[in-house]
């Protein structure tokens, strides 16, 4: 008896504290992180009040899109679903996929991953970073895409550095940008060489005076210019002034951008990048590369017409035990621990370079593609998701979630920030020197012309004569005609 009313006590008691602890669940919106056969299980409800319908939720773990934390599930389509969920009013229960794979067909011709569960029935969507592609299309219903991606190559920076070129001083500005500075010095000397003959102030009795800025004499000057040396001949003349002063601006703004850029390359390694393009990843045979298994990016190589595409996908296909991985988070250490390079999903591969300072992504994405919700097909879910999507992208929410989870812990920013100057960049600087060279040729011309008018009130000759024989003479264009005339003359004899 007392037995028997000992156990109806306990009933009794352990059904007020579980109701009690029901009650304070519910007043809560509990979120509880539990084990099944297929993995982690996430319950969330929106309060007992409400009959909402809930929805079978199955996803993968995948920094930062699903991740396990403090017995907890977390990340980008955690926080996109509880969006979604406060939008279109719904429960939902999350699971992790049971085999740990996106969904492709099985040699039997079944889908294995999330999008077998969805056929299966054993979840109603997908929230994942699942690729939207035309065979899964075939078979699933698609929601618009909450991110846009690409198909990258992921790397480690000291398996592809290379020894520095031996003429590495050069890379700062670039090819066209050196032919311009060369073309610049060479019609700025020829200018000046000019100028300081025309110029009656620089070079006044051309018969009796000898003219120091020789053709060589302003080529050294313009060369000690752009060393901020200075030499000699020094300029009187206005005009030759004018050009010199303006070359020494060239010459200033252009040593500032040569450090700045040339700092900037060797604090970036940019130059030390040989694998630009997936071609350039097929020519080397220094790194092994390879991608997911039965991924949408293995399929993706495997059905394209792209040569090089093609070469990839056989690549991957011959070696398919060794270069072929099984998750993200083994590509990512593989890269980090020996010669792999890993072809994957561009938004995933600039995570891993945010995270570890060590791995850079190549320039080249192909591929464009986007991750979207899977449902059912023709499920009454798809265009309500859709909605609610693009809902969340137009307020920025969407953004706001990529910023959150995307956050760099590196000092150093991406290295295709650093390019050669171009140019165009030093446009404006070129554009100046032009001017200023024009001005120093109008300023000797002026010189010239006032002294031939002074010339012609004394000789009584057309100040048009004076000017004409002046410029001959400074430019000795009748002795030169005299000695070739002579020359000829010998020859002839």
């Amino acid at each position: 008896m007392d037995k028997g009313l000992h156990f109806m006590f306990c009933v009794i008691t352990t059904t007020l504290l579980l109701r009690e602890s029901s009650q304070a669940g519910e007043n809560i919106w509990p979120t509880m992180l539990a084990a099944s056969k297929s993995g982690f299980v996430l319950l969330y409800s929106l309060g007992p009040e409400e009959n909402l319908p809930t929805l079978t939720v199955t996803t993968i773990l995948e920094d930062p899109y699903v991740m396990v934390r403090n017995a907890e599930l977390e990340g980008y389509c955690i926080d996109l679903l509880k969006s979604l969920a406060s939008m279109l009013h719904f429960s939902y229960k999350v699971k992790v996929v049971g085999d740990g794979k996106y969904g492709a067909v099985s040699s039997n011709g079944n889908w294995t991953g999330m999008i077998g569960e969805i056929l299966r029935q054993e979840a109603d969507i997908a929230v994942a970073p699942l690729t939207v592609t035309s065979a899964r299309e075939e078979v699933v219903s698609f929601t618009t895409p909450f991110l846009q991606t690409g198909i990258g190559i992921l790397l480690r920076k000291d398996t592809i550095s290379q020894e520095m070129s031996f003429f590495h001083f050069l890379a700062p500005f670039s090819k066209e940008t050196w032919t311009g500075l060369l073309f610049a010095y060479v019609l700025t000397c020829f200018c000046l060489f000019l100028v300081a003959r025309l110029s009656p102030c620089e070079w006044n009795e051309p018969k009796n005076e000898e003219n120091h800025f020789t053709f060589l004499n302003s080529l050294w000057f313009g060369a000690g210019a752009l060393a901020l040396q200075g030499v000699t001949p020094r300029p009187k003349a206005l005009s030759v002034r004018v050009i010199a002063a303006i070359w020494w601006l060239f010459t200033i703004a252009l040593l500032a951008a040569y450090i700045a850029n040339f700092t900037a390359l060797l604090s970036s390694g940019s130059e030390q990048l040989p694998i630009q393009t997936f071609e350039d990843l097929v020519k080397q045979r220094k790194l092994e590369f390879g991608t997911l298994d039965g991924s949408s990016t293995f399929y993706f190589f495997k059905n394209s017409k792209n040569p090089i595409h093609q070469m990839i996908y056989e690549y991957m296909d011959k070696r398919r035990d060794r270069v072929l991985v099984k998750t993200y988070q083994e590509a990512v250490q593989r890269v980090m621990e020996s010669n792999y390079a890993f072809i994957g999903e561009s938004i995933s591969q600039d995570l891993a370079a945010a995270r570890h300072c060590n791995l850079i992504r190549a320039p080249e994405v192909i591929g464009a593609r986007g991750f979207g919700i899977a449902t059912a097909q023709a499920s009454l879910w798809t265009k309500k998701l859709s909605i609610a999507v693009l809902k969340l992208r137009e307020s920025g929410d969407l953004d706001y979630l990529r910023n959150k989870w995307w956050e760099t812990s590196c000092l150093h920013k991406s290295r295709d920030r650093w390019s050669p100057l171009q140019p165009q960049a030093l446009g404006g600087l070129f554009l100046t020197l032009a001017i200023g060279l024009a001005l120093g040729v109008i300023a000797a011309m002026v010189e010239l012309s006032n002294k031939s008018r002074h010339a012609a009130g004394h000789v009584k000759k057309s100040c048009c004569s004076i000017f004409t024989e002046e410029m001959c003479t400074r430019l000795r264009i009748k002795e030169n005609a005299r000695q070739s005339q002579e020359t000829s003359g010998r020859a002839n004899a």
